[in-house]
């Protein structure tokens, strides 16, 4: 599962990105690249305000960038976004009707540059950052409600074998960083395209990763030494 996100990025490098898909009007004013650290959280205790920002999603054939609750499960109350009691910032069981129509239609990019893991051993729970010198890109599932208003889930597939020590029950779904098969992920393209098949049947390492045990993912003060993942 995935349960923490942050960005650490400069506005430059994410123009740069997005004007690589083809995206303009996006951080036209920069002053300069200085990164921003940003830290997103799945909306627990039905806070919706917990959104996952910039979301990269594609509408009507327009790419654009979305602020989403972090929790699929929401419904729309008097113009605002209430969380529903089902734990959806993960989406799993794509096969189930419940995402179906959602991993067939619409599909998102979470743009980062660190998740959070975890993993219970010998009684005690252990959490884990996991950053990349490069952007990662996470597949997503997302709803639109009226009022701009969205909410989302970051994908999960089986565990990596490799990752097991770090987090044993499922492993995010990590995009290929490929300008071609993002622009496809993002497109109308069904799901049952060869393509996305073989991705969601094969869970991958694209970059390399540095995993460091942590006190708290915010805070990334770490409490032993840093490993490393190859990418595959």
């Amino acid at each position: 599962m995935c349960g923490y996100v942050r960005r650490h990025v400069g506005p430059r490098t994410l123009k740069e990105f997005l004007s690589l898909l083809g995206m303009t009007g996006y951080y036209e004013d920069i002053q300069d690249d200085e990164p921003e650290l940003k830290h997103f959280y799945p909306a627990f205790g039905g806070n919706a305000n917990r959104r996952i920002e910039g979301l990269l999603i594609q509408q009507d054939g327009e790419l654009k960038l979305v602020d989403a609750t972090w929790w699929y499960d929401c419904q729309e109350v008097n113009g605002e976004l209430e969380v529903g009691p089902r734990t959806t910032f993960n989406a799993r069981n794509l096969a189930s009707t419940y995402w179906k129509d959602a991993i067939h239609r619409r599909r998102g990019i979470v743009i980062a540059t660190g998740i959070g893991e975890g993993k219970t051993i010998d009684g005690k729970d252990k959490h884990y950052l996991v950053t990349a010198e490069r952007l990662m890109f996470l597949g997503a599932v997302y709803r639109e409600f009226s009022g701009e208003h969205y909410s989302c889930a970051i994908i999960t597939r089986d565990t990596h074998p490799r990752f097991e020590p770090y987090h044993d029950k499922a492993f995010p779904l990590f995009l290929p960083p490929n300008l071609d098969f993002l622009k496809l992920w993002l497109s109308d393209a069904s799901d049952d395209h060869p393509q996305i098949v073989q991705l969601l049947a094969n869970t991958r390492i694209f970059s390399d990763l540095s995993i460091t045990p942590v006190k708290t993912f915010k805070g990334g003060v770490a409490t032993g030494s840093t490993e490393y993942l190859k990418a595959d």
